[in-house]
């Protein structure tokens, strides 16, 4: 089980930094530490102590738990999908830039339509679609 803690900590680090769209040599300089480091702790290879896990939680602004959200729910039927890959990468930041250079409450607006626009909607006929 040991060893599957340390695969689920590595995949919602891996997660997190790239939401942030941050690489893991940007991620390791933040961490002093070299990026192999950051990639041995994304696949596994090296655990995470509690010390690296706290200074991971500051740097990509996450609460410690954060790691840990989902441990021994998951099968691997439900693993949570990985972010979208290098296309909707720039987009992703684009977009975190821009929410973050609004003032409290066009970000709160903004927050709100996105989730508005994530809710299933039913059109006519009753039929549910995404």
């Amino acid at each position: 089980m040991m060893e599957g803690i340390d695969v689920h900590l590595g995949r919602r680090l891996r997660r997190r930094r790239r939401i942030l769209g941050l690489t893991q040599q940007q991620l390791a300089c933040a961490c002093g530490v070299r990026f192999q480091q950051i990639q041995k702790y994304e696949c596994a290879a090296n655990r995470m102590s509690a010390a690296r896990l706290w200074q991971l939680s500051e740097v990509l602004e996450v609460p410690v738990s954060y790691f840990y959200e989902g441990l021994g729910l998951e099968t691997a039927a439900d693993r949570e999908p990985e972010p979208p890959e290098p296309r909707a990468q720039r987009e992703t930041n684009d977009l975190v830039q821009v929410f973050y250079s609004l003032s409290e409450r066009p970000r709160q607006r903004l927050l709100d339509l996105a989730k508005s626009l994530t809710e299933t909607e039913t059109d006519i006929s009753g039929h549910a679609f995404p």
